[in-house]
């Protein structure tokens, strides 16, 4: 069983957003089930890969619908983007410097707040100003 289930309840309104959230989904729960067969540390460093890739593809679209169409609090929610890219940095430094077996859970639980607070509170703030401009 899956620890987070995507629902529409996560939907932002905007098809590329939500299946960039999709996938963030997806990776906690790779991580979550080889951490239950005893597998963290072996996929950990692939995840963070993917993790890294992630933020940088999805906070540029993101960004870039701000952009194209002046919201407003794209200042703060940026900040919030930069504040969690450094969190991933700082997590694959560690995992290189070869912190890894408290590690996994400590990604797993960033990833599962980072959903939680910033997918189903401030990125559903854009949701009617980018449909309202178009963007679905």
């Amino acid at each position: 069983m899956p620890l987070m289930t995507w629902t529409e309840k996560m939907s932002v309104g905007v098809g590329v957003l939500d299946e960039d959230h999709k996938k963030l989904v997806g990776m906690l729960n790779q991580l979550f089930d080889a951490m239950k067969a005893g597998q963290g540390r072996d996929v950990l460093g692939g995840i963070l890969e993917g993790l890294v890739r992630y933020t940088k593809v999805h906070f540029a679209r993101e960004e870039k619908f701000f952009a194209q169409t002046n919201y407003p609090a794209s200042a703060p929610h940026k900040q919030q983007h930069d504040a969690l890219t450094r969190q991933v940095v700082d997590v694959q430094r560690k995992y290189a410097e070869g912190a890894t077996a408290v590690l996994s859970l400590d990604v797993m639980q960033f990833l599962q707040d980072w959903l939680v607070n910033h997918i189903l509170g401030t990125d559903q703030k854009y949701r009617p100003h980018l449909n309202a401009k178009g963007i679905r």
